[in-house]
């Protein structure tokens, strides 16, 4: 991210953070180090002084007069908060981070609130841990951020909230509220169900069971580590459009059991193989790097479990010249053993494998 003074797009203005959890946070460790006023206010004083501490920015005061106002707060008052900035702040922009934007934009078009200063936004970032311990500045670069423009909204407006984006480092992507939440629905909130329902399962497993987990398992439930109280907001907000895809997902899941059941009845194999495909397809259709539908080779390199291997190998990748796509560390249980998987282009795996193994590293086939 250039953070050149005449390339940041927020320069001179103020902008106001309302709630210091991990994207109020993030957001301000991301704009201070451009030079962007920021100021914070949080229900807990103690979380707006911890962020203070931690470099995201300054307490708000009453002489604040902020061009643009964040809203990071959970989604069951984040409509009250939207209100109340608006009717405080006459001349500023608001938007906010949450992750259902019907349900806020319909709420606040009941009270009858003048809703052209607002214009609602959600950035498609975050980590498995909240709060501004987990804070950083770099979380939304090259990730999505979408931004609801409606008709209402001036473009000095919706410019604003583009420009905190394009300074964060995160791509602008438009969409209705409506095709918003369905979005999300598919691509973040089933998800998140179906990876805690796995985790689940755990509960009653049995120690030997939990102590050959595999990368597979790790995987499906990397995000079950979640908030309850804050997914039940979130769920609650958008359960339409949640349920519309675990139907989807329930009738394609009982198939597979029926299939599992019965596997040999006539068409029960065809059928697992058919869910594999379709599962191939739909990976496939995933952005990749830069939003680009690639797939990339995998490269799996052994290490020795001990301090400044893995910086030694990146070090060594580095010198090769070669982009790594993404980069996957699993320890071998039991064994001083670890493997690191690699993504790259197709093109470069045969280049990286030779390079690698003279230099001495141990690349499994």
């Amino acid at each position: 991210m250039n953070s050149s003074p005449s390339s940041v797009r927020l320069a001179g203005k103020t902008v106001r953070i309302v709630g210091t959890g991990l994207l109020g946070s993030s957001i301000g460790l991301g704009l201070r180090p451009l030079g962007v006023n920021v100021v914070l206010t949080d229900a807990s004083p103690s979380s707006a002084r911890l962020a203070e501490d931690l470099g995201a920015g300054q307490l708000a005061s009453p002489s604040d007069v902020p061009d643009l106002i964040v809203v990071c707060v959970p989604p069951d008052v984040v409509a009250d908060v939207i209100a109340r900035e608006l009717a405080e702040f006459e001349h500023a922009i608001v938007t906010d981070v949450a992750s259902v934007k019907v349900a806020a934009r319909d709420d606040l078009a009941a009270r009858g609130v003048d809703v052209s200063r607002y214009v609602g936004a959600h950035p498609l970032a975050g980590r498995e841990r909240g709060g501004a311990v987990s804070a950083r500045g770099d979380l939304f670069i090259g990730r999505p951020w979408v931004v609801c423009r409606e008709p209402q909204n001036s473009q000095t407006a919706v410019r604003l909230v583009e420009d905190l984006i394009l300074d964060l480092g995160a791509s602008v992507v438009e969409m209705t509220a409506d095709e918003h939440d369905r979005a999300v629905a598919l691509v973040s909130h089933a998800p998140q169900i179906v990876s805690t329902v796995m985790a689940a399962q755990l509960r009653s497993a049995t120690d030997a069971s939990v102590s050959v987990a595999g990368q597979g398992v790790r995987d499906v439930t990397r995000i079950a580590a979640s908030s309850p109280d804050l997914w039940v907001q979130i769920l609650g907000a958008n359960h339409e459009a949640v349920v519309e895809v675990l139907r989807g997902v329930h009738t394609d899941l009982g198939a597979v059991i029926e299939a599992l059941d019965s596997l040999d009845a006539s068409g029960s194999r065809s059928t697992l193989a058919q869910a594999f495909s379709h599962g191939n397809e739909g990976v496939a259709r995933l952005p990749g790097k830069h939003g680009q539908n690639r797939k990339f080779s995998i490269v799996t390199v052994l290490i020795d479990d001990r301090p400044g291997q893995l910086a030694h190998l990146l070090a060594d990748i580095g010198e090769l010249g070669i982009n790594l796509e993404d980069l996957n560390l699993e320890h071998a249980p039991g064994a001083q053993l670890g493997t690191v998987e690699f993504s790259v282009v197709p093109e470069a795996v045969d280049r990286l494998v030779a390079d690698l193994e003279q230099r001495g590293w141990r690349v499994a086939r």
